[in-house]
């Protein structure tokens, strides 16, 4: 039944009567949300702003100049929530699954992660950090493909393996090959729901501080191992308020560091 409604010709939302009296009330200057709010006022007209706008973009493609009248000409927005349009993770666990205690905070192992994508889609960093120690790790990528991405960050998290227990994405197809993942490092591996970037505060504090050595002006294909590690190295061995002015790398380590200042003569 869902192929045959797919092929066939979609319902018209706004029926040919109603769309007759929206179409003269917009070429009056009329906003679609003040139609919209009038016409749910008359017996039997429901339709929201939304909607109305629909038919309004279409007969703008179409080189109409409908579009012209309503007063506010701005862009189309991005529409966020409702169906993911990504594509499915297979075997994808969701968060719900994830043990209580991950929330916890209370031993070193439990991991957010995500991707940074270059300009013009050129190159990928995929970026972890544990959650309590706050101890990020960088993993760089010249495509997207799912392979490829796992295996950067399955090098990048091999020396750490011991204190990687779970680790917690978004929804992104680069981490569709999340079962190899998760048997290489013996590691569960968790996805959040979509966005909901609250379920991953720490990943997105995180991107911020990434942010400010790979900026979005930046293609990300020719990064270097070096400058990726210079740039893991200034957040890991940053102190942390949160941390009682701890770093990353001691908390991570449990090691006490020294903090040397060169002064130039």
């Amino acid at each position: 039944k869902a192929l045959a409604r797919r092929s066939g010709k979609p319902a018209r939302r706004i029926s040919a009567a109603v769309w007759e009296r929206v179409d003269s009330l917009v070429r009056k200057d009329w906003s679609p949300e003040q139609i919209s709010g009038r016409l749910r006022a008359e017996p039997g007209i429901a339709i929201g702003h939304e909607w109305i706008y629909l038919p309004i973009y279409q007969n703008k493609r179409e080189g109409g100049d409908l579009h012209a009248h309503p007063r506010c000409q701005k862009k189309r927005g991005k529409r966020y929530g409702g169906r993911d349009r990504r594509g499915r993770i297979p075997h994808r666990v969701g968060i719900d699954e994830r043990p209580a205690i991950v929330d916890q905070k209370r031993g070193v192992g439990d991991w957010e992660g995500d991707t940074i994508v270059g300009r013009g889609h050129r190159g990928v960093v995929a970026r972890r950090v544990e959650r309590k120690s706050r101890f990020t790790v960088l993993a760089q990528s010249k495509t997207k493909h799912a392979r490829k991405v796992r295996q950067r960050i399955e090098r990048a998290l091999a020396p750490h393996k011991a204190r990687v227990h779970a680790i917690t994405h978004d929804n992104g197809l680069e981490f569709a090959e999340r079962r190899t993942m998760a048997e290489t490092l013996e590691a569960d591996i968790y996805f959040a729901h979509s966005h909901a970037s609250w379920e991953r505060g720490l990943n997105e504090n995180t991107h911020g501080l990434i942010r400010q050595y790979l900026p979005k002006s930046r293609p990300l294909d020719n990064v270097t191992e070096q400058e990726l590690q210079n740039i893991m190295d200034r957040p890991n061995h940053r102190p942390r308020k949160s941390l009682g002015l701890k770093t990353p790398y001691e908390l991570f380590f449990k090691q006490k560091t020294l903090l040397t200042v060169a002064l130039a003569g």
